[in-house]
């Protein structure tokens, strides 16, 4: 009987809850498709950013020796065009090859003239990207024949060269930043204005929020490419404009969204709370609009930036974009359609790492779309 009273007199034991974001986190994380893309997404972004600081090639050097080669995980260059590339440079230097051989990392040549050989005449030896380090080992025949050794440069070109002689890994990372750089600027400048100009007009209302979204209105029938058009042609091209156009005209949409959610907001039990409490119109938007309107903002964002990268990329293939020699997605995608028989793979390496990366956004957005749809808490 004792004991039984004491079990009863005992308090319950404290159920500790469940906030709403760690509902939304957990079924985030069960999301194979959604965790899988973004793995996918951060692969990429280190690819691209991190790529350049440990590629032995830079995005603008060029390799005149290797113009348009195909992608091989093999070295260039290959052993049967050593002699050519070999002849080629000692006949510049107004020489004779009277013979020639290579092991795979360095060569030997003899070399001879109707007059003596000058000791700079190496230096044509050094000019082709196959051969470097040329130095005369030997003189005969009065310094009229020489005997020169030197290395052979091995070059790795996995995804092959463009028809200008550059490597296309290191454009392709290059390429990478600028497009997830512009997509992730533009949609913040977008964020911050769409955010704060649809939380103001939804929140204040009356003929404050008529007049801010005739002005929406207004910008919208504005022709996006005729709005780049007249940047270029004021301000020249320059990669700022490329989000500052961008960010200018899809904030719109962000706008409507956050206005339509302050609406059905404004009227809620905290907002008058808050109200009663004494708190200014700023400071209840900051606190109470802004932060309650946060679901629907973040799966907009996922879905806002692949569309701010693929604008990107059309605007770097019609020639508004970035400019030589920097280079984007979209600007290696426009070259590669040029000689997509000839050279294909300038356009389906591109294109893949466009591609995925797209897909990886999307299959984000929508986990977190289910993650914070309110029928699933």
């Amino acid at each position: 009987m004792t004991d039984m009273t004491q079990v009863l007199a005992e308090p319950a034991a404290a159920v500790r809850g469940t906030s709403l974001w760690a509902m939304a986190r957990h079924r985030f994380l069960r999301n194979k498709a959604a965790m899988a893309s973004l793995f996918v997404l951060v692969i990429v972004a280190v690819f691209s950013f991190a790529g350049t600081w440990v590629y032995p090639h830079t995005y603008d050097q060029i390799f005149p020796s290797y113009v348009a080669v195909p992608p091989s995980l093999d070295p260039y260059p290959r052993e049967d065009t050593l002699q050519q590339v070999m002849q080629t440079a000692v006949e510049r230097a107004r020489l004779k090859l009277d013979a020639f051989d290579a092991d795979g990392t360095s060569y030997t040549a003899r070399i001879s003239s109707e007059k003596p050989v000058d000791p700079r005449a190496t230096r044509y030896l050094d000019r082709p990207d196959e051969f470097d380090g040329a130095e005369i080992i030997s003189t005969l025949n009065d310094g009229k024949t020489v005997e020169v050794k030197g290395r052979i440069n091995g070059q790795y070109f996995p995804f092959g060269t463009d028809r200008n002689g550059r490597d296309l890994v290191p454009r392709i990372m290059v390429g990478g930043q600028v497009s997830l750089t512009v997509g992730l600027l533009a949609t913040f400048v977008s964020l911050i204005i769409g955010v704060t100009y649809g939380a103001v007009s939804g929140y204040v209302g009356g003929r404050v929020d008529n007049v801010m979204m005739r002005f929406v209105e207004i910008l919208y029938s504005l022709p996006f490419m005729f709005f780049v058009i007249m940047l270029v042609v004021f301000f020249g091209r320059h990669f700022v404009l490329i989000f500052a156009a961008i960010g200018a005209i899809e904030w719109l949409d962000m706008a409507r969204i956050v206005r339509g959610q302050t609406l059905s907001l404004k009227r809620r039990e905290f907002v008058e709370a808050a109200h009663a409490m004494g708190l200014s119109n700023w400071q209840i938007i900051r606190r109470h609009v802004i932060p309650n309107t946060i679901g629907p903002v973040v799966v907009f964002v996922t879905v806002l930036v692949p569309k701010v990268i693929l604008l990107e990329s059309f605007l770097s293939f019609l020639g508004l974009g970035v400019q030589e020699p920097m280079t984007s997605w979209g600007s290696l995608i426009a070259e590669g359609t040029t000689g997509m028989q000839a050279v294909p793979w300038l356009l389906i390496y591109p294109a893949i790492f466009f591609v995925v990366t797209l897909f990886a956004l999307n299959f984000i957005g929508d986990g977190l779309r289910d993650a914070l749809d309110p029928k699933d808490r």
